[in-house]
C-alpha cells in the first residue's frame, strides 16, 4: 500500500480533509493505537529475520517466519482498509461531488487489483 502522496496527488486524492493533503478523513484513537500496536510487533518479528538470517538459522525455520510477517502486515492491511471504506470511501461517495466519487471508485478498484497480486 503505498501511503505517499506528491504534492500533485495530494490534491486529487478523494478521502483528504479539506485543505490537509495528507491526513484520512477519521481514524478513531482505539483504531490508531492497534495499528500502531500491531505494527510495531511486526517490526519486531522482521528485526528477529533478520537475526535469523545473520546467525544462519534454517532456511525453512525463516520462511514459515517469512510466512507470519506476511499474514501479519496483509492484517494491518485489512484494518486500514476497512478504515478507509468505512470513512475516506464513504465520505467522498456520498459527497455528492461526481468527480469526487469517481475518483474514489477508481481508487478503490486500483486497491483491489494491487491487492489481488
Amino acid at each position: 500500500m503505498s501511503g505517499d502522496h506528491t504534492s500533485g496527488e495530494a490534491a486529487s486524492c478523494p478521502c483528504l480533509r479539506p485543505g490537509d493533503g495528507v491526513h484520512a478523513v477519521a481514524l478513531a484513537p482505539e483504531t490508531k493505537q492497534a495499528l500502531l500496536t500491531r505494527l510495531r510487533r511486526i517490526e519486531g518479528q522482521v528485526r528477529g529475520l533478520q537475526k535469523m538470517v545473520e546467525e544462519e538459522r534454517y532456511c525453512a525455520d525463516v520462511l514459515v517466519q517469512v510466512g507470519s510477517v506476511q499474514e501479519a502486515l496483509r492484517s494491518a492491511g485489512r484494518a486500514l482498509l476497512d478504515n478507509h471504506l468505512r470513512h475516506c470511501a464513504t465520505t467522498a461517495i456520498r459527497s455528492g461531488d461526481p468527480e469526487r466519487a469517481e475518483a474514489m471508485y477508481a481508487e478503490l478498484l486500483d486497491l483491489v487489483y494491487r491487492s489481488a497480486r
